[in-house]
């Protein structure tokens, strides 16, 4: 399978540009909530007071997500389904690394009718075949949300062919950006996993001033004023889905246009920053949207892996950071205007000052419930300017990476299949019993893939629930998902996943797992504990 790289161009800060035309792991550590973390991703849907997040009780809500991307490219679905890592075990490992919201890019293009999903793992996705980018996107947001996990959806590209510097393009005019995100709005209505949409990713300057083609921030050109193109969508999903968050990113230069460099006079040349991260213009000209307390300002920031910004070379690094941070968007957090949710940040980590650079970010955003909320870039090792949490077997995690990550994120709470927050049952007490159903899923030579179903055939809750049954002997156990599935010689043992590790009376969990070996016996000697 070809593992598509993903092409990225950024936006240099202008003194950059300046100064350069002058001078020509195996282990897996699992999630701990940090202290007050208890509310997790909340109950209901989602708004803000404040610089807060809150949920439908008022508590506090902080997301520590991770950005899974491949939707918005020629594939039209996740990347990584492609792996032997299948799509269910990819949420699972999420979960339990501690990343309680995922941010899915898409492009306009897998919205279309008839469009199809390529890159994908039969054998190891048999449930995803022959479904459209659109019902795959159900099933991620389905067990998502069963996890008790949160999903931000951004609209990533205008079509497959790559990102814009305004909302529109030719191929996408804003009436179907707007229209598809409608329809979005729409089809997840009541679906409290899914909380809001990032309008348009990374607006970004185009051309030299003053023949500015990019975006700007507060021009009050409507063809090319971010600001007020964020309005217009944002009011428009709003007034479909009133409950949603809308997340609006920052541009690179307020203008839209370069300055001009080669002129001698640096006076003229304007601060810019990030694509997508400069929100320097969103105090004196902040979104106005029609429905109060749904807005969200969501800058990205990156390492030297992406961009050699001038800010890295300061003698005073790491210092200088905050303060950057501070003028370009930390502002509206510090000064309570709204809250910050940072899309997007990476890096490969490796050189030292990344490392550096994402350990001081980490300590700016803060920890606990209180902190500002973020999603890590990426989940996919195959970004090309940043890699990924998962190695190139989409299975393995970067603990150089999880590890700096690690104390700041809030493990999503609850999810028990029936949303996110719905709380466990309580339990029973009674006697153990159990039942177990199997089927081979697919069979092909050399091995195949099973799927057990336990099922708790006692009348109490069966809490922290173990079953272990018998496999013929030269069947070899490769992966599973849905629960932990161990083989020691000829006997296997599972447990639950956190969604659903205490099954009341009759309530059944499925495992799946794929196995080398024949496929024609049947598993016996089921017991529970």
């Amino acid at each position: 399978m070809t593992v598509l790289m993903r092409s990225r161009r950024w936006q240099a800060a202008l003194t950059a540009v300046a100064t350069a035309a002058a001078t020509t792991v195996v282990a897996v550590v699992m999630a701990s909530a940090p202290a007050g973390a208890a509310a997790g991703t909340g109950v209901g849907y989602l708004h803000t007071a404040g610089n807060k997040i809150v949920d439908s009780t008022g508590a506090t809500v902080r997301l520590t997500g991770i950005n899974w991307f491949g939707m918005e490219t020629d594939n039209k679905t996740f990347h990584g389904l492609w792996s032997t890592n299948p799509w269910r075990g990819q949420l699972d490992l999420m979960a339990r690394l501690g990343y309680n919201t995922i941010r899915i890019p898409y492009s306009n293009d897998a919205l279309k009718s008839g469009a199809q999903a390529t890159g994908i793992n039969d054998f190891v996705n048999p449930d995803l075949i022959g479904l459209s980018p659109l019902q795959i996107l159900d099933r991620v947001i389905g067990y998502a949300g069963d996890k008790g996990m949160r999903v931000i959806l951004d609209r990533h590209r205008p079509t497959s062919a790559g990102q814009s510097a305004l909302w529109q393009v030719a191929a996408t005019p804003e009436s179907t950006w707007i229209n598809d995100w409608k329809a979005l709005a729409q089809r997840y209505a009541g679906n409290t996993t899914v909380i809001g949409a990032d309008l348009h990713n990374e607006p970004h300057a185009e051309g030299t001033n003053p023949n500015a083609t990019g975006a700007c921030w507060g021009c009050g050109d409507t063809a090319r004023d971010w600001r007020l193109a964020a309005e217009r969508a944002g009011n428009a999903v709003l007034s479909v889905n009133p409950n949603w968050l809308i997340f609006v990113e920052g541009v690179s230069c307020p203008s839209g246009g370069l300055s001009n460099v080669w002129d001698g006079d640096p006076s003229n040349d304007e601060d810019c920053g990030w694509w997508g991260g400069n929100l320097s213009k969103a105090g004196a000209f902040p979104v106005r949207l029609s429905v109060a307390n749904r807005l969200v300002y969501s800058p990205h920031d990156y390492a030297t892996s992406v961009y050699h910004q001038s800010w890295f070379d300061a003698p005073n690094y790491p210092a200088n950071l905050p303060a950057i941070w501070d003028k370009y968007w930390g502002y509206l957090h510090r000064q309570n205007i709204a809250p910050i949710m940072v899309g997007e940040f990476g890096t490969t980590l490796a050189a030292n000052v990344d490392k550096v650079w994402l350990q001081e970010l980490m300590k700016y955003l803060g920890t606990g419930v209180n902190g500002m909320s973020f999603t890590y870039w990426s989940w996919n090792p195959n970004s090309g300017d940043t890699g990924g949490i998962l190695k190139d077997d989409w299975i393995t995690v970067d603990q150089a990476k999880q590890s700096i990550l690690q104390p700041y994120l809030i493990p999503p709470a609850g999810g028990d299949g029936g949303g996110p927050g719905t709380p466990t049952p309580t339990p029973t007490v009674g006697p153990v019993s159990c039942d177990l159903s199997y089927r081979v899923v697919s069979s092909w030579q050399g091995g195949f893939q099973g799927e057990a179903t336990i099922k708790n055939t006692g009348t109490s809750t069966w809490n922290n629930w173990t079953a272990a049954w018998t496999m013929a002997s030269g069947v070899s156990l490769t992966n599973a998902w849905g629960g932990t599935v161990t083989a020691s010689g000829t006997t296997w043992t599972a447990k639950g996943p956190d969604h659903a590790k205490n099954l009341t009376a009759g309530q059944s969990a499925t495992i799946g797992f794929t196995a080398n070996g024949p496929s024609t016996t049947q598993p016996t000697g089921v017991s529970c504990s």
